[in-house]
């Protein structure tokens, strides 16, 4: 796998190398501290991979991503930073990155990001992937009506479609047909995906 490192500190540039260069299956080909001069590295060379800072002194290094997209070289993009901020990590996935990591993770987890992404995988830091997890179920829940939302509560209480109709005051065929919905709106197999997504809180503050 051969991998490029684009950061303005000269330090992180060096201990990036130093953990990159231990590794059998991965090639340090170059290093870059600023937005052009890796533009012309990614098109010559054509990296599998490329670490690139979100912030090159008064550069932004998304500018990277979005012109390297631009011509299609085949390049995967991590994002390696300090900013956890959700602006900051949804504009790098509107941008075409398909990793963001703090520049406070391990070592490990660094390697494993860089693997699972050169595989064609995508990996965020656990913090944001959290936040884009919520936010996904959040945009899928907001299709529910209330008495949806009502149903899919009740699921998650393990009733059955007889009970529901009875406590909700409704016919176990409109029970039916709620459930249906659910599933689809929520893009769902199951009646008991439907409570295991229920429990797992994501609808508490919705109804």
């Amino acid at each position: 796998m051969r991998v490029i490192i684009v950061d303005d500190h000269p330090l992180v540039r060096q201990g990036l190398s130093s953990v990159l260069n231990i590794e059998s299956d991965i090639e340090l080909i170059g290093e870059s501290d600023n937005v052009k001069e890796a533009l012309e590295m990614i098109k010559q060379n054509k990296p599998d991979l490329a670490l690139i800072d979100l912030r090159l002194g008064t550069e932004c290094g998304l500018d990277i991503i979005s012109a390297a997209k631009k011509h299609d070289v085949g390049t995967k993009f991590i994002v390696l930073t300090s900013s956890a901020s959700i602006d900051d990590f949804m504009m790098a996935e509107e941008c075409g990155a398909e990793g963001y990591i703090l520049k406070e993770a391990l070592p490990e987890e660094l390697l494993f990001a860089i693997r699972l992404v050169n595989r064609g995988r995508k990996y965020y830091d656990p913090e944001l992937l959290e936040y884009k997890l919520k936010q996904h179920d959040n945009a899928y829940s907001e299709q529910l009506t209330d008495r949806e939302k009502e149903v899919l509560k009740e699921l998650g209480n393990g009733l059955n479609n007889r009970q529901i109709a009875e406590k909700l005051f409704i016919t176990e065929n409109t029970v039916k047909k709620h459930v249906s919905q659910i599933l689809a709106k929520l893009n769902l197999n199951d009646r008991t995906q439907a409570a295991l997504y229920a429990n797992k809180g994501r609808i508490k503050d919705i109804i």
